[in-house]
């Protein structure tokens, strides 16, 4: 479904040799469809960078990116938008602060459809979005009409997963989604990730500092530290894995640097 070939990517801000920062290297990995991977690694393992090259934030240096067998390395950040959903870290980002919450969404629900002016909304795209955001139990079906700035944070980030997922895309990408949150409201989040990823069969890459998060939620697991794959597991062979399993694979890796955000569960 999704071919990550042979991906390397390199930094380097000054031009000098030694100031040279190997992102990715060589990184290949068959994503097959309907697969929930979480992705887990130390600081300056080529997580971020590698949702990012996905997403077409930057190209890659060599290597290449396909989809249901067609490349994207040629495709534009915003042409890759009709293909992707994707939810960041920073609840600010995602949605238009200065539009309501059914402004949002409508924009969202009409992703990938031919624009044209109209006025008003449908009351069937309406009564859509109250029973989505009904199951979030945050109370966001009652805020319709807000601007979405008025929203708390983790209000703002279940909108922008509902955004993200409500036309269905070929891909989900959840860039360390529930990090900013509170762990209550973050557990809610993660719940309804996992039932919104299972109802709709979505492919999905999800990044996490929490190791228990990231054995308990999708069908595979990745590791990477210093730009490569370093461990590929799935379905039982992941779920036989343990916290403190995953902890002595980082420990054994040559030069892992375990990041401070990294949570045990």
């Amino acid at each position: 479904m999704l071919e990550i070939k042979n991906i390397t990517k390199v930094f380097n801000l000054t031009g000098n040799d030694e100031d040279k920062k190997i992102a990715l290297n060589d990184v290949s990995i068959t994503i097959n469809d309907g697969d929930f991977i979480t992705i887990i690694g130390g600081n300056g393992s080529g997580k971020s960078t590698l949702m990012n090259i996905i997403a077409g934030v930057f190209p890659p240096d060599s290597g290449d990116i396909i989809l249901d067998g067609v490349s994207l390395n040629k495709l534009s950040e915003y042409k890759r938008a009709k293909y992707l959903g994707r939810v960041f870290q920073d609840p600010m980002l995602g949605t238009a602060s200065n539009m309501s919450v059914l402004e949002n969404l409508e924009i969202a629900y009409r992703r990938g459809n031919r624009q044209r002016l109209v006025w008003g909304f449908k009351k069937e795209h309406v009564k859509i979005f109250e029973q989505e955001l009904i199951k979030f139990d945050l109370g966001l079906e009652q805020r319709l009409g807000q601007k979405v700035g008025l929203l708390s944070g983790g209000q703002r980030q279940a909108l922008t997963l509902l955004m993200a997922t409500i036309k269905k895309p070929k891909l989900l990408l959840l860039d360390e989604h529930t990090a900013a949150l509170d762990p209550k409201t973050a557990d809610k989040v993660l719940v309804f990730t996992d039932k919104i990823v299972k109802e709709h069969n979505l492919t999905t890459l999800m990044i996490t500092h929490n190791m228990a998060d990231a054995l308990h939620y999708g069908n595979r697991l990745i590791m990477l530290n210093e730009g490569k794959v370093i461990l590929d597991v799935a379905n039982e062979e992941k779920s036989k894995l343990t916290v403190e399993a995953l902890l002595s694979i980082f420990k054994e890796s040559k030069n892992v640097v375990l990041d401070d955000k990294m949570i045990l569960g």
